[in-house]
């Protein structure tokens, strides 16, 4: 996933994976996953995906100030 905040982009696939922490079992409604990435320059940032009853219903990206 690729998103651009506060023109800054934050982009799944070139950015490196720092830890990753699950909520629940897969096909949980309220289970998510939470992955914390950082990019080539420094900048981190939280790539948040879960069932339709967590707090990721839908792909998130939030960075880490």
């Amino acid at each position: 996933m690729k998103k651009i905040i506060k023109k800054k982009t934050y982009n799944t696939d070139t950015a490196k994976e720092i830890s990753r922490i699950t909520f629940g079992a897969f096909g949980d409604p309220d289970g998510y996953e939470e992955i914390l990435y950082e990019t080539r320059k420094g900048d981190r940032f939280i790539y948040g995906i879960g069932g339709k009853e967590s707090k990721y219903p839908v792909e998130t990206i939030v960075p880490v100030e």
